[in-house]
Formats: C-alpha cells, sequence, structure tokens
C-alpha cells in the first residue's frame, strides 16, 4: 500500500483512486469516491463519486427506482473529508485511523439517481490536535442533494491499521 505521507501534494493537485485507496481503508463495494478533483490541506476539498446502475445497493435499493440511498451520500462526504483531514495533519499523524464523532444537520434535497455524478464539496470550519469540523455539500448538475456538519477524530494505531477509519 502507498505511504500517503511520502508523495508531496501541491495545494489544489487532484488524486486518482490509487492515491484515495492510499488514505482509506475502505474497499469495493463500500469506497464511494473516485477521484479528487481538488484540495486545499487544512481548507477544503472537491471529490467525485461516478453513480452508475452497477452498484450494489441499486439492488434492493429501490427494485425499478434505484436511488442512491441517502445514508451512503453521507457516507461518501464523510470519506472526502478523511482524504482531506488525513492530509491536513502532520506528516507523523497520517495513517492512523479517523473515526465519525459525529454528524449534524444533514439534509437530502434530491434523489441521486444511477448516471449522476456526485461533486463532493467539504470544507473544513474547525481543526484541533486530533479532531476536525467540516461541513459541505453533495451536488448533482450543480445543484444540492444533500448536505451535512461532521466531526471526526484521530484514533490510536493499532496493529494492521494502515488508514483511516472514516
Amino acid at each position: 500500500m502507498a505511504d500517503p505521507t511520502t508523495a508531496p501534494q501541491t495545494p489544489a493537485s487532484p488524486l486518482d483512486i490509487r492515491r484515495i485507496l492510499a488514505y482509506l481503508p475502505h474497499r469495493y463495494p463500500f469506497i464511494l469516491l473516485d477521484r479528487v478533483l481538488e484540495m486545499r490541506p487544512g481548507d477544503r476539498i472537491r471529490a467525485l463519486k461516478n453513480v452508475t446502475i452497477n452498484e450494489p445497493f441499486f439492488q434492493g435499493h429501490f427494485p425499478g427506482l434505484p436511488i442512491m440511498p441517502g445514508v451512503l451520500i453521507v457516507e461518501a462526504m464523510g470519506q472526502a473529508g478523511g482524504v482531506l483531514f488525513m492530509e491536513s495533519l502532520p506528516p507523523e499523524k497520517r495513517g492512523l485511523p479517523v473515526y465519525f464523532m459525529s454528524i449534524d444537520k444533514v439534509r437530502f434535497r434530491r434523489p441521486v439517481v444511477p448516471g449522476d455524478q456526485l461533486i463532493l464539496d467539504l470544507h473544513i470550519l474547525k481543526s484541533r490536535a486530533k479532531a476536525v469540523k467540516m461541513e459541505g455539500v453533495a451536488l448533482v448538475d450543480g445543484a444540492k442533494a444533500a448536505e451535512a456538519q461532521f466531526m471526526a477524530t484521530i484514533g490510536e494505531e493499532t496493529p494492521g491499521e494502515e488508514a483511516s477509519a472514516l
């Protein structure tokens, strides 16, 4: 697995799926990011999720009317926030697990369906040594699909953990 502490990042450089996988422990079918389009460590991130009919959750949500579950939209936002948080940490803290502390002010504004591109825009509201508060929106074609505020914290290193758990 790639070490996120060794790859240099310019403030707005994109990340492909290989770099995202270096930050997050999630794997198929639960990795919900395809690309980071822009990122300013310590400030904000813009990420992309391509929503396809091949997603396993569409088999049951809902047959004949496929809609991306709202909790998975929030999870995708959390994964983007996890990448931003990790990239914003000092190199010696990168790779520690990151956990949700709270999810607040969640609102769903429109359904997300196969064929949509979900753009995840998050920015940091407050940051401390071991915790962060962010807010963000999920957009489809420029229209707000969801919004939320998140708090997350850094966990302690345990054997076998190599990336965030957000």
